[in-house]
């Protein structure tokens, strides 16, 4: 139960202190107190509940069920609680939030039925430390993230908002609206808002502490929060101020045993990098050979997956769960000084510490010289690399102890290298997010039927990456340059020999120290917001109704500044080895709206028409990147009994293109692919398949021996386009609400959406850009487009390799996609005294029909509802917004039994089973194309013991149920890492969790 409104009680009471010591303690100290809170939160900003959140405490349940109920305001402007809305609003209450001890929001939204998980805590690959929410399926930038009605700065140049900055202490409850959102809230709220109600007119003190931990003692949480908060000048101000600290443990892939290695999910093998130590390098003609430290010689029997060399096991690096430290930091205050006049403000700051890390780097298939005279270089290898650069015994032999390059015999070679400096240890990465956001208004009666707000919100965002443990190319050349093994040819900067060509263990320290350098990325957002309402009743009504109609008009003004900059190294192309290049980006826009809101009853209290409701609304939004655009809704209810109702809304809206989509540069990543079409033999005897092979830069040499996908990892390329415009969507809902006299305390709430966006915003899957080139090969294709896009590395072929000569495959972003989703939700909640407690059910689950997405005209029209694969990825270019698995049919049921003073509460958690999509770029196996329905069960107890304190213990994944095993390639490596999708299924395991809460 939230502390609001609480007085100190003088009952006595055992303890420390007696309450009755404890009451007159804390009055005498009570004005002091406030007048504290007050200077404090007005100090860094002012606060209120925005105008469309005010709510009936009957919304949720004291189990805190998901429920949808009619007095729920968000989703309009218009502040009348008594009029009718056609658009359904999901609330998830504070007591929800306890009774799952979540320790950060997007913990409380990822299981949502209807939303899919964005990435979180759980991956090492995508993640930069944010936490987002991706309403519906359709990406996190289609839906719009607020707190108490006013939009959050977000963290990139996406737009996408971080979950990680909302104060989840103060969260009273969270409104989820998934229809009819763009006119109300902004056009670009495609696919709906998810709206942060914090606790108003706070008053007492309340500290809460939570400690979770896995059954194998590993992957801990601790969490402390504080919130204190008071009324004053008799009830007419209020403040509240809020601290609150976490720190999450690391679990790494490894410390379980199903994600210890990675499995092929094409051909079930144990699978790893080709990034090994030893080193790998290039010989003309024979392709990439691993060497043998023992014998000096390189391997020429095939190792697994084609490849002429071992693997190497980069899950003991990768993390199932992320490190975290966060504090944070909310102050709120109001005012009223008359009923014309309300002062209010807000204030958010938080700081968050992520610490990633990745496999050691070394080199990466990079282009070499070597001397044929470099010490570390074996005799065995010399003679290889002779043989195939057509050097004679006898050259190859004056070359070898050749010792300047002023010596006539002194000859190099070239090649490309692979060698994992595993003796440095992991790269590391810190990322430090350093967010804030002030918020001033003021509110008040014009009329008695007319009220005002304006407000104004400033925020900005510092992302700060730190990454160590990097090689520099220019060093490991220059270090690679040497004929003894004490100086390098080139010796000014203390340069040290290195030894690719040893074993595990040849690299030193001091060569690494040369080596290594350690690199920083920024990325700064902010947003500006200023907004005015008018809203209330117009002073008529129908004739055949008694409550009059009611309008709210107001205009709106927002600036996006978004910018991303990085040290010098990091900005050279190809310098820093195992880190892409950082190219500077700063763009901005702004954008003007002016809109209105009228509900309109038209009749009431007539026969078989007890209410029937009109609904509409008008957005007319001028961006200066985008130009001008118009969202518009009309919906309605109709209630022919008391218990019945009917609803329904029809909404047009659109999206801008964000700063990234805009304006990021041309840059060449990884995703992932299983199979290349010109890998091995594929091209050996169809002359058609060689020709596209060789028109897209793969060596003649080459072809026969172009190794497959390392770990399935190839080269993309991807970038901004200041040409696009505006995507636009058509959304409707149709749905019924039942409240049956028969059956007093059962709400059912049955609603169907149905969204298509056409102009959507879209690159290519990579099966796409595959298709394109190879869907069915013949000579023609050599010289198309399609094909010759496709960028090889010049030296092995292969798609992969270093981004100044491998552009990989295109992703190009342009206006030509079109996505469709259409589904069912459905609510019940039932409430019944049992004369010694009390019964609470609550049901919230999702059908989704059809989740389809269309790149460009020529590409697949692919369905991924209840489909895994890779090519089920991003509807952008940022790859890591989407992929996660999206369910046909998902629920959560919970069941609360509440005797006194004690509470018992079991949730079901259901994901319907999904399949391997029949057009995956390649078949996995059986055992990994299908995933079987998953069950999960959390137990939780708690008890609300005297002197106001709470007890909370929880069990999460009670029946310990095991990930699902698909494989290490089956999907993105955003969502499909440890052979599993860690942010849709538990990878955790069973793990205990105890709260205690202190009111004073």
């Amino acid at each position: 139960m939230a502390a609001s409104n609480r007085e100190c009680r003088g009952e006595e009471q055992s303890g420390l202190l007696s309450n009755k010591k404890w009451g007159s303690l804390v009055s005498n100290k009570r004005n002091m107190l406030v007048a504290t809170i007050s200077l404090a939160a007005m100090s860094t900003g002012f606060s209120s509940i925005a105008m469309a959140q005010e709510a009936n405490s009957e919304s949720v349940s004291s189990a805190g069920q998901v429920l949808v109920e009619e007095v729920i305001v968000t989703g309009t402007l218009i502040r009348n609680p008594n009029l009718q809305k056609s658009t359904p609003v999901a609330v998830i209450g504070a007591g929800e939030i306890a009774m799952r001890q979540s320790n950060v929001a997007e913990e409380v939204l990822r299981t949502l039925p209807g939303a899919v998980p964005g990435v979180g805590s759980n991956v090492s690959f995508g993640s930069r430390g944010a936490a987002t929410v991706n309403l519906r399926g359709l990406g996190a930038n289609r839906n719009v993230v607020m707190l108490d009605g006013s939009r959050i700065v977000p963290t990139d140049l996406n737009g996408f908002a971080d979950l990680n900055n909302i104060p989840l202490a103060l969260v009273d409850r969270v409104d989820v609206l998934t229809g009819g959102a763009s006119t109300t809230y902004g056009a670009d709220a495609v696919s709906g808002v998810v709206n942060f109600i914090t606790k108003r007119d706070f008053s007492g003190a309340q500290i809460t502490a939570s400690h979770q931990v896995t059954e194998q003692g590993d992957a801990k949480v601790w969490r402390i929060d504080g919130v204190v908060g008071g009324n004053f000048d008799d009830g007419r101000g209020n403040a509240v101020l809020g601290l609150g600290y976490q720190k999450s443990d690391a679990l790494f892939q490894d410390q379980r045993d199903f994600a210890r290695i990675n499995i092929n999910s094409v051909t079930g093998a144990t699978s790893g990098s080709t990034f090994t130590a030893p080193g790998a390098f290039s010989l003309p003609g024979l392709g990439t050979r691993q060497i043998n430290p023992t014998t000096g010689a390189f391997s020429t029997a095939p190792a697994p997956e084609g490849l002429a060399r071992t693997l190497f096991n980069v899950n003991p690096y990768q993390l199932f769960q992320t490190p975290l430290k966060r504090f944070n930091a909310f102050g709120a205050a109001r005012y009223k000084a008359n009923d014309a006049l309300e002062i209010y403000g807000q204030s958010l700051f938080s700081k968050n510490i992520v610490t990633l890390q990745l496999a050691p780097s070394g080199l990466q298939g990079e282009t070499y010289t070597i001397p044929y005279s470099n010490p570390y270089l074996p005799a065995a290898a010399r003679s290889q690399f002779c043989a195939a650069n057509g050097l004679s015994t006898a050259q190859c032999a004056a070359a070898a102890v050749a010792t300047s390059p002023s010596d006539p015999n002194y000859r190099t070679f070239n090649t490309t290298g692979v060698r994992r400096f595993s003796e440095g240890g992991p790269r590391g990465t810190e990322i430090t997010t350093t967010y804030f956001q002030l918020k001033g208004g003021v509110r008040g009666a014009i009329t008695d039927n007319l009220s005002y707000d304006v407000y104004g919100t400033y925020g900005e965002s510092e992302v700060i990456s730190r990454n160590s443990d990097l090689p520099r190319f220019s060093l490991v050349q220059q270090a690679l340059l040497a004929t003894n093994a004490n100086t390098c040819l080139t010796n000014t900067n203390g340069c040290v020999p290195l030894n690719v060509f040893g074993a595990e263990g040849s690299i030193t320290k001091e060569m690494l120290a040369f080596l290594n350098t350690t690199t920083e990325q920024r990325t700064k957002t902010s947003l500006l917001t200023l907004n005015g309402v008018v809203n209330g009743d117009l002073g008529f009504s129908s004739p055949l109704a008694e409550n009059p109609v009611a309008i709210a008009v107001g205009a709106e003004y927002r600036k996006y500044v978004a910018s991303t900059d990085a040290d010098s190294l990091s900005k050279m192309s190809g310098e820093i080895l195992g880190q892409n290049v950082t190219v500077p980006v700063r763009g901005e826009y702004d954008v003007t709206d002016l809109f209105g809101e009228l509900i309109a009853p038209l009749v009431e209290d007539r026969r078989f028409v007890r209410s029937l409701t009109l609904e509409t609304g008008v957005r007319y939004s001028d961006y200066s990147t985008a130009g001008k655009n118009w969202t518009w809704k009309a919906g309605g209810s109709w209630e022919p009994v008391s218990g019945v109702k009917f609803r329904g809304n029809y909404q047009s809206a659109s999206r801008a293109p964000s700063i990234s989509e805009l304006f990021s540069a041309t840059a060449t990543t990884t995703g992932q692919l299983v199979v290349d079409p010109c890998q091995l033999a594929l091209p050996v005897n169809n002359a058609a398949l060689r020709a596209i092979c060789l028109a897209q830069g793969a060596p003649e040499s080459q072809i026969g021996s172009i190794n497959p996908p390392a770990a399935g990892s190839v080269n993309v390329t991807s970038g901004g386009n200041p040409d696009l415009g505006v995507e636009h969507a058509k959304t409707y809902t149709l749905g019924v609400v039942l409240q049956p006299r028969a059956i007093p305390g059962l709400t059912v709430t049955v609603d169907y959406y149905d969204i298509r966006i056409t102009d959507a915003i879209t690159s290519p899957t990579i099966g796409d850009a595959v298709d394109a080139c190879f869907g069915s090969v013949n000579p023609s294709l050599a010289v198309t487009a399609a094909c010759t896009a496709i960028r090889r590395n010049p030296l092995t072929g292969q798609l992969s390799g270093p981004v100044s000569n491998t552009a990989g495959l295109p992703l190009r972003l342009s206006n030509l996609g079109v996505i469709e989703t259409d589904g069912v939700d459905l609510t019940v909640n039932y409430r019944h005294d049992l004369g010694f407690g009390r019964l609470d059910v609550g049901f919230n689950g999702n059908w989704t029909h059809a989740s389809k997405f269309q790149a460009t005209p020529t590409s697949v029209n692919r369905e991924c509802v209840g489909y895994y694969s890779t090519n089920c990825n991003a509807f952008g270019f940022n790859a890591t917004t989407n992929g996660a698995i999206q369910p046909k049919i998902s629920w959560n049921q919970r069941t609360t039994l509440t005797v006194g003073m004690y509470e018992a509460s079991l949730l079901w958690r259901y994901i319907d089973e999904v399949k391997y999509e029949p057009l995956g770029s390649t078949a996995v196996l059986p055992q990994f194309a299908r995933i079987k329905a998953a069950n999960y069960f959390d137990l939780t107890g708690k008890a609300n013991l005297p002197n106001d304190v709470t007890l909370t213990l929880g069990i999460q994944n009670l029946f310990d149920r095991q990930p699902p095993i698909v494989g290490a390639n089956a999907g993105p490596s955003s969502f499909n890492a440890g052979n599993t999708y860690p942010s849709t299924y538990d990878v955790l395991g069973r793990r205990y969790a105890v709260s205690a809460t202190l009111r004073f």
